[in-house]
């Protein structure tokens, strides 16, 4: 096991192990809301400088992926879901992830500063920053709402668009970064059921583990009802139209419906967790479509 083999041990970094540091999949949604961000200011951005700007959002979130990793490595062993990883598998020694972690997280925000502005390279830093440090390194071991404050990290993309693209702070890309920080303990608690066991055996006190799947499930309800009007908030103040508006209330509505059945659910084994499963794989969904429509919504009918 890496974790375990001396930092002189010698392992050749495949580019496909160094890859699967960056969390390739949850790079996707972190980029698309980024790049919705970026496409919903009220300015237009030279398309090269923008690429750049997204490419920067995405160095960044594999920047943090990958030292998340690097200091997890102990318990991405213990659990079935990250065993496979490159550090707890032994393909990698963790000097090579901890290097390619920092490497990647000072490019990213050195070229953000130069492609885009000083705040948006500042936003960049902080985001990676709180993920590492915050919710990595001080609260995933210590407290069961290690997801909610952590949850801040992954709300910051839109907000680094929006400000690589206009240089200031306005009330929409606040407002974004509300539902992304609101919709992530629901999207994430949802999962957590019914991998319940994988945290429990590494140790991590995920708050179905700490407070049963009960509590669990009435929280993933008390986060659901503000992030609700937190995702209308943009049409119903006049900062987007009437797609915007359309589609988060209907989003929102299955969202509902769906938070709905997982607290009626009484069911504590895994394999009884549909309604569970289906709110994380519509959560996903929810956020590609509510992000999809904003940018629609601003290029399309203007």
């Amino acid at each position: 096991m890496s974790a375990l083999l001396p930092a002189s041990t010698s392992i050749p970094a495949d580019w496909r192990d160094l890859l699967a540091l960056t969390k390739p999949r949850v790079m996707t949604l972190v980029v698309f809301t980024g790049l919705a961000g970026l496409l919903a200011a009220p300015v237009s951005v030279n398309p090269v400088l923008g690429f750049a700007a997204v490419l920067c959002i995405a160095l960044g979130a594999g920047a943090a992926g990958a030292l998340n990793q690097w200091y997890e490595a102990d318990l991405d062993a213990k659990m079935k879901r990250t065993a496979s990883r490159p550090l707890p598998a032994g393909r990698m020694t963790r000097q090579t992830a901890l290097h390619f972690g920092v490497g990647l997280a000072a490019f990213s925000v050195i070229l953000m500063d130069l492609a885009a502005n000083h705040l948006a390279a500042a936003i960049l830093a902080v985001s990676i920053l709180f993920y590492v440090l915050v919710y990595t390194v001080w609260l995933k071991r210590r407290t069961a709402q290690n997801i909610v404050i952590g949850g801040a990290a992954g709300a910051f993309p839109p907000l680094i668009g929006w400000v690589a693209a206009t240089g200031d702070i306005s009330a929409l890309p606040v407002l974004l970064f509300a539902i992304i920080f609101l919709w992530t303990p629901p999207h994430f608690w949802a999962l957590s059921l019914f991998i319940k066991t994988d945290y429990a055996a590494a140790g991590v006190p995920m708050l179905p583990v700490v407070a049963g799947v009960t509590t669990t499930r009435r929280q993933i309800w008390l986060y659901t009802i503000p992030m609700i009007p937190a995702a209308v908030a943009p049409w119903a103040m006049g900062l987007t139209g009437w797609v915007y508006g359309a589609a988060s209330i209907a989003l929102n509505a299955v969202f509902l419906l769906f938070a709905l059945a997982v607290l009626a659910n009484k069911a504590t084994e895994p394999a009884a967790m549909k309604p569970e499963k289906r709110l994380f794989a519509f959560s996903i969904l929810y956020l590609f479509a509510l992000f999809g429509a904003l940018v629609v919504d601003r290029w399309v009918i203007g």
